[in-house]
């Protein structure tokens, strides 16, 4: 069976300080995010924060590059990350390799920018990916011809880029149960 993590990506402080910053879709991020979290906390798999680090609100000295206050939860790892992709540079990919992880759950903002950056780089690299959309939080972008996309279109259109190439597409449930499903059985003697 692979060893997983749950990747927890940028979900700090930071984006609550950015002017595209929207409610809207915040609590039902939060609960999903908050299930996967205890559920892979229950099954002893190993949460790993990464903190997006560049200028504005992303700088370090400008102290929001923290969890968002409703996260509780105490990582076993955090790494700070200056592109897109949470494995290049930030000492992510040593760590998962040092504690044989092969399979990591992909959770966090924005959807179509860090989490499936980092989804399609951990394919690349040979880990088994599972994308978990419900816990993962975007915002309405407009296009240069006018048309804006809702976080439905976004989140649709990843899961469309990234299902049977890069990750398996699943919600907080599907995640779990494919933990489940992986557990190996005890055998009693």
């Amino acid at each position: 069976m692979s060893n997983s993590a749950l990747l927890i990506i940028d979900v700090q402080r930071s984006f609550e300080h950015r002017p595209f910053w929207q409610e809207e879709d915040f609590p039902a991020f939060k609960q999903a995010i908050s299930r996967l979290i205890e559920g892979c906390e229950s099954r002893n798999v190993p949460l790993v924060d990464i903190f997006h680090v560049s200028q504005g609100p992303f700088a370090l000295e400008s102290g929001f590059v923290t969890p968002m206050s409703f996260l509780q939860h105490e990582p076993q790892a955090r790494f700070y990350k200056h592109v897109h992709n949470a494995l290049t540079e930030s000492g992510l990919d040593l760590w998962l390799h040092e504690n044989k992880i092969n399979h990591l759950i992909i959770s966090g903002l924005r959807t179509e920018q860090c989490c499936e950056t980092t989804t399609r780089v951990a394919s690349d690299l040979g880990f088994n990916v599972t994308f978990v959309t419900e816990a993962t939080m975007t915002f309405p972008m407009t296009h240069a011809d006018g048309k804006t996309f809702s976080t439905d279109d976004i989140k649709r259109h990843t899961e469309l880029v990234l299902a049977e190439r890069f990750a398996t597409i699943t919600d907080v449930d599907g995640a779990l149960a494919e933990l489940d499903a992986n557990i190996p059985s005890l055998s009693v003697n």
